[in-house]
């Protein structure tokens, strides 16, 4: 991989392939993959990233088609709707708006047309190299205080999950302001020389217990990857680049497999360390190279 040092992608698959899994299969039984998540069963922990500027109905279709969890990133309303068509279990995260009316009308239609989520990315609110807000696509990004994240949260019924947490710190005030969840993130490298987020799990799941939701974002390429992040506290964790060649290539059912795929893959580790749901993976079976 071409990447400079500071690179929390490759910092992060470093981390990822440098974890072992100890085999426990005397006596297992086959496993199940299912879980409960916002009120829903789904077939699969293995959920769709935050993407934009693809085809995201035909992503949502094909993880919708493996019984899979999907988040939804940048778009106006006119592309969540689009989404939501597709019958799939939509989080919606939403930028951090300088204006907040774009914030809270995003807000109002995930929970007017039957999201089960929604979330803000408050790390894309500043640039990767300078401390300056972000401008996307011709709208001002800004970091949020914590009496707006307050509003924003108090303003749905909806779980609100906030994405960008890395950090013990950053979790305990999810928690404080009412959150349902965090999504660990660097953002795909924007912060530079990040913990890895699998890392940060077991000391966010020890301090928090069940207070959170846990997802992983960022760098998980397999299974065998999500297997990792699960053992580690995890409730579910995100793809997106996997998922993007086979979008690409087939559509919705190119989605399918490959979720399909990864959850064969992760069936597979559960199976070989006597894990019979995800509930019951046990932390100890992870060992560090």
């Amino acid at each position: 991989m071409n990447s400079l040092p500071e690179d929390s992608i490759q910092i992060a698959r470093e981390y990822m392939d440098s974890l072992l899994v100890e085999s426990r299969i005397i006596g297992a039984v086959r496993p199940s993959t299912q879980f409960e998540f916002l009120g829903e069963r789904f077939e699969t922990p293995i959920m769709t990233a935050a993407l934009s500027h693809i085809d995201l109905a035909g992503m949502a279709e094909g993880a919708a088609a493996a019984g899979a969890p999907v988040s939804v990133g940048m778009g106006d309303n006119d592309t969540m709707a689009s989404v939501l068509k597709t019958g799939a279990k939509v989080m919606k995260i939403i930028k951090p708006y300088a204006d907040h009316e774009e914030i809270f009308s995003r807000i109002r239609f995930a929970e007017e047309k039957g999201a089960i989520a929604v979330g803000m990315d408050v790390e894309h609110s500043i640039h990767a190299g300078d401390p300056e807000y972000d401008n996307i696509h011709g709208l001002q990004m800004k970091l949020p205080t914590m009496d707006e994240l307050r509003e924003f949260i108090g303003s749905t019924r909806l779980p609100f999950f906030i994405k960008g947490a890395l950090s013990v710190q950053d979790a305990v005030r999810c928690a404080e302001l009412g959150c349902a969840g965090i999504i660990l993130s660097h953002h795909n490298g924007l912060m530079r020389y990040a913990v890895p987020p699998v890392r940060l799990l077991p000391k966010i799941r020890g301090t928090l217990g069940d207070k959170l939701l846990l997802i992983a974002d960022g760098g998980m390429e397999s299974g065998f990857d999500a297997f990792k992040a699960l053992a580690l506290g995890a409730d579910a964790v995100t793809v997106g680049r996997p998922l993007m060649g086979p979008l690409k290539e087939k559509g919705a059912e190119g989605v399918r497999e490959k979720i399909d795929e990864m959850t064969k893959q992760l069936q597979a580790m559960m199976y070989r360390t006597s894990s019979p749901d995800l509930k019951h993976i046990d932390p100890t079976v992870i060992w560090e190279r």
